[in-house]
Parts: C-alpha cells; sequence; structure tokens
C-alpha cells in the first residue's frame, strides 16, 4: 500500500512548551502509570485466582482489565517525551499508534455494550442468566468485540492511507490522532471530516445514549424489588454509568465536531489514556 506523500516522520511538540511543567507533570505521568498497571494487575490476578469470581460479568472486566493495562503504554512514552522539548515518530509508526488507539477503542465500546446486556439478564431474567450467558456466548461475543473493534481501526487505517501529506509535519501534541493528521493534509479535508464523524462521533454519541438508556431502563424494571435488591442494582448500575461517562465524554468531544484541533485536547487525551484506565478498578469494584 503506497502512501503519495513526502513526509516520512512527525513531530510532536508533546503536552507542554514549558520545561518544569513538563518535568512535574513526567512526575504524575509515572505514579498515574504504576497505579495503572498495578490496579488494574491486581483485579485481574483476583478474578483469574478466585474460584467465586466466575460469572460471566468478572470474564468480560478481566479482559477490560488487560485492555487498559495494553492501553496505558502510551504513558512511558509520554514520560521519557516529557524530558525533551520535541521528539519524532515515523510515519510509520504513528499510523500504528492510530491503529492500536482505534482497535482499542473500538473494543472497549463493543465491550461496554455486552456488558450491559450481561447486566440486563444478571438482574432481569435471573433464572435464565446461565443459558443465555454461557461460556460459548460470552466467546462469541468477545470475539465479536475484538472483530469489531480491529474492522473499525482497519477503515480508520485504509482511510488515512489515501491521504497526502506533502508540507508541515509538526504536530502539537504527545500522540498522533485523526484530526491532527487531517490538518496536516495537502487536500481539502471538509469531507474527509465528516466521514470521521460518522465512524467514530455519531457512532460514539448513538452507542453512549443507548448504554444509558439501557440502564435507565434495568432499573425501572427493578423498582418492585425490595431496598437491599434495589440498592444493589443501584450500585452495580451506577458503577457501570460512571465507567460509561468516563469512557464516552472524551471520544464525544474530540471526534463529534468539524476538523479543528484545541488546547483542551490534550487534556481529554491524557483523560483517555491514563486517567480513565487508572480509574478502572476503583469504579468497578465499587459496585461489584
Amino acid at each position: 500500500m503506497e502512501n503519495p506523500n513526502n513526509v516520512t516522520e512527525f513531530i510532536l511538540l508533546g503536552i507542554t512548551k514549558n520545561p518544569n511543567l513538563r518535568k512535574i507533570l513526567s512526575a504524575v505521568f509515572i505514579i498515574m502509570y504504576v497505579s495503572t498497571v498495578m490496579g488494574n494487575l491486581l483485579i485481574v490476578v483476583t478474578i483469574i485466582t478466585s474460584q467465586s469470581l466466575r460469572s460471566p460479568m468478572y470474564f468480560f472486566l478481566t479482559f477490560l482489565f488487560r485492555m487498559d493495562i495494553t492501553y496505558s503504554s502510551v504513558s512511558p512514552k509520554m514520560i521519557v517525551d516529557s524530558f525533551s522539548a520535541i521528539t519524532t515518530i515515523s510515519f510509520q509508526g504513528c499510523m500504528t499508534q492510530l491503529f492500536a488507539e482505534h482497535l482499542f477503542g473500538g473494543v472497549g465500546i463493543i465491550l461496554l455494550m455486552v456488558m450491559a446486556y450481561d447486566c440486563y439478564v444478571a438482574m432481569c431474567k435471573p433464572l435464565q442468566y446461565m443459558a443465555l450467558m454461557g461460556p460459548r456466548v460470552c466467546c462469541l461475543l468477545l470475539g465479536g468485540a475484538w472483530l469489531r473493534g480491529s474492522l473499525h481501526a482497519t477503515i480508520q487505517l485504509l482511510f488515512m492511507y489515501q491521504i497526502p501529506f506533502c508540507g508541515p509535519n509538526i504536530i502539537d501534541h504527545f500522540m498522533c490522532d485523526l484530526f491532527l493528521l487531517l490538518k496536516l493534509a495537502c487536500i481539502d479535508t471538509h469531507i474527509l471530516g465528516l466521514l470521521v464523524i460518522l465512524n467514530s462521533g455519531v457512532m460514539c454519541v448513538t452507542i453512549f445514549l443507548i448504554l444509558i438508556v439501557s440502564y435507565v431502563v434495568i432499573l425501572c424494571s427493578l423498582r418492585s424489588c425490595n431496598p437491599k435488591g434495589w440498592h444493589k442494582a443501584l450500585s452495580t448500575c451506577g458503577s457501570y454509568l460512571t465507567a460509561i461517562v468516563l469512557f464516552f465524554v472524551p471520544y464525544i468531544f474530540l471526534y463529534m465536531r468539524p476538523v479543528a484541533t484545541y488546547p483542551i485536547d490534550k487534556a481529554m487525551a491524557v483523560s483517555f489514556t491514563i486517567v480513565e484506565p487508572m480509574l478502572n478498578p476503583l469504579v468497578y469494584t465499587s459496585g461489584s
């Protein structure tokens, strides 16, 4: 696949141009990254080794936490880059980073939908739970999540390979992303930006609303339960809704808009690459 451009690498300006602030942020990122890895790894080991945590919910949570560990792997590069004013990334490296971002993001979105379905079956159809959520069904749902995520990421990658880059190669960010690259393209990107909104932004908003409505329906259907059951359902659904908001809000902000970049984009990127994976163990364990 030949990309029609003469740009072989991109220059990343990092999260800030202030050298003192870069050092402070590097220390913060180290603490957050270690917390993310240790917290998610601890939950994964606990679920795998505990005989009482064998339900489909924990099966999906295990993969979600594993994915958070992998997804937060952008942090070590941020820490290293924070010690220099600028850093470079090859064109292929940038495309790889873009693919990984949308792969894990796409898989995460589908997993959240699968977990909403699992929650609905567990709370509203408890007698049919094991029949509807057997091991084979769980594996099929997980495989479907990876297939859908791979398809989404591949579409984004093929899309970017058709765009020519022949001029500026400076990205005022710490990572590669769609709108950042579209701003460097040698062609008019208005139509391309609309395609990105349809493939990423609209999809995020639609699924976000579906998930919110799903948990509201679950809670409404359990209003007749005893107070103890109601509070348990509220706790579980509340933790899931918190995770959904943490996951979707940055993506919706970044992709549900015209091709443009803003200073707050870096904070949004830090949110879904570092903050959200770090908080997920706390959010899910509080409701489970």
